[in-house]
C-alpha cells in the first residue's frame, strides 16, 4: 500500500510579496491536529495544504500533526495511507476530526481522547461525518453544528442534544467548528485561518490555491443551479443566460428571446422542466446571489439590491421573505456577529 509521510509545514517555494495582516491576538505558531482513523476520507489532507500556505504568508503559523488512536500507517478509503502519530495527551491549539465517506462506528477510546482534548484546546473542529465523532464525545451538546446534508437528519436522530443546522458550509458556535462534507473542509480550513491571521492573508492563500469563490460559513451547501439540472439544451442556456444578467432588468419575454422560443411555449417548457416559472426562477436566482454578497462582506442592502437586479430594497425584502422565510437584515446581523466574534 502507498503512504504519504507526515506533513510538515515549513518554508514554501512561493515567490509572491504579500502584506502579512495579523491579529493582535496571535502571537505564536499554533499546533493543530488533524485525526484520522481507517477508511478516512482522504480529501480532508486538503486542509494541510491551507495551514502550509499559511505559513508562508505569516510564517511559522502553524504546526500541524496527523494524529491516529494508535499511530502509524492508516488507510484512507482511496486505499492511500498516511503515517499518523499518535494522539496521546499532548496538548493543541486546534484539533480537527476528519471524516469517512459514511457514518463511523462507534470509538469510544478516541471519544474519550476528544472529550479531554475540548477541554484542553482553544478549538475543537469536526469535518463532515467527524460530526459523529464529536457529538459521541459530548462535544456537540447544546452546540449549534452542521455535516454532510445527506447525513444532517441521522446526527438529529442519534444526538438529539446537538443543534444541527442542516444546511450549511461550516458553522461556528463559540470554540467548536463543523463544516459540511466535500470541499467544504477547505471553507473551514480558511475560516480558522482567517480567525486567526485576517482578511487580507485568507485572500492571498485562495488566489494562490486558485480558488474561484471563498464560500463564508453561512452558504448555503445547495445552490438553485445545482438543484435544477434541465434536460433540454435551451433551458440550460436560458439559465446561464439569467444568472449573467441578474444585474439587469430581466422579462421572461428577454430569456424567450435569447432561446428562440415564444414567450409562452417558452414559459410551458421551462415550468415542465425545472417545476419553477421563469420568474420565480429568476427570483430565488437573484436571492441567492444577494445572500452570498452579504457572506462575502457586502454591508450595503441598498447597493446589494442594485447589483442583484432587485433595484431597490424593498423589492428584496419582499424576495428574501418568500424564498427564505427571512428579510436580508436578518442575515446582515448575523454577518456582522460572526465578523464581530472572529478573535478568540
Amino acid at each position: 500500500m502507498p503512504f504519504i509521510n507526515k506533513y510538515r509545514h515549513g518554508a514554501s517555494a512561493y515567490n509572491a510579496e504579500v502584506p502579512i495582516l495579523l491579529n493582535e491576538a496571535f502571537v505564536a505558531a499554533k499546533k493543530v491536529a488533524l485525526v484520522v482513523y481507517p477508511m478516512f476520507h482522504i480529501l480532508d489532507l486538503s486542509i494541510l495544504s491551507v495551514f502550509g500556505i499559511a505559513n508562508h504568508f505569516a510564517p511559522d503559523s502553524y504546526d500541524v500533526d496527523i494524529v491516529s488512536m494508535t499511530g502509524g500507517l492508516v488507510p484512507s478509503m482511496s486505499g492511500v495511507g498516511v503515517d499518523t502519530k499518535a494522539f496521546g495527551d499532548e496538548r493543541y491549539d486546534t484539533v480537527i476530526v476528519g471524516s469517512t465517506p459514511g457514518i463511523p462506528g462507534s470509538m469510544p477510546e478516541m471519544a474519550a481522547r476528544l472529550r479531554a482534548a475540548a477541554g484542553n484546546s482553544r478549538r475543537i473542529a469536526s469535518i463532515c461525518t467527524g460530526a459523529f465523532v464529536l457529538a459521541e464525545a459530548g462535544v456537540f451538546d447544546r452546540r449549534s453544528v452542521t455535516t454532510h446534508w445527506s447525513f444532517a437528519e441521522t446526527l438529529v436522530q442519534r444526538f438529539p442534544q446537538a443543534q444541527v443546522v442542516p444546511d450549511k458550509i461550516f458553522v461556528r458556535d463559540g470554540h467548536v467548528w463543523s463544516s459540511a462534507g466535500g470541499t467544504a473542509c477547505v471553507d473551514l480550513a480558511l475560516g480558522l485561518v482567517e480567525a486567526d491571521l485576517g482578511h487580507e492573508v485568507v485572500k492571498n492563500i485562495c488566489r494562490t490555491m486558485v480558488l474561484y469563490h471563498r464560500r463564508s460559513g453561512g452558504q448555503s451547501q445547495f445552490s438553485i443551479l445545482a438543484e435544477i439540472d434541465p434536460k433540454q439544451e435551451r433551458i440550460r442556456r436560458a439559465l446561464s443566460f439569467i444568472k449573467e444578467n441578474l444585474r439587469q432588468s430581466l422579462t421572461v419575454q428577454q430569456v424567450a428571446d435569447h432561446v428562440n422560443w415564444s414567450g409562452r411555449h417558452f414559459s410551458r417548457a421551462f415550468q415542465a422542466e425545472t417545476g419553477l416559472s421563469p420568474a420565480k426562477a429568476i427570483e430565488k436566482l437573484r436571492v441567492e446571489a444577494a445572500h452570498a454578497l452579504i457572506e462575502s462582506g457586502h454591508t450595503s442592502p441598498s447597493r446589494i439590491a442594485v447589483q442583484t437586479g432587485f433595484g431597490d430594497d424593498e423589492r428584496m425584502r419582499r424576495a428574501f421573505l418568500r424564498v427564505l422565510g427571512h428579510p436580508p437584515q436578518k442575515y446582515l446581523r448575523e454577518w456582522r456577529s460572526r465578523k464581530l466574534s472572529v478573535v478568540v
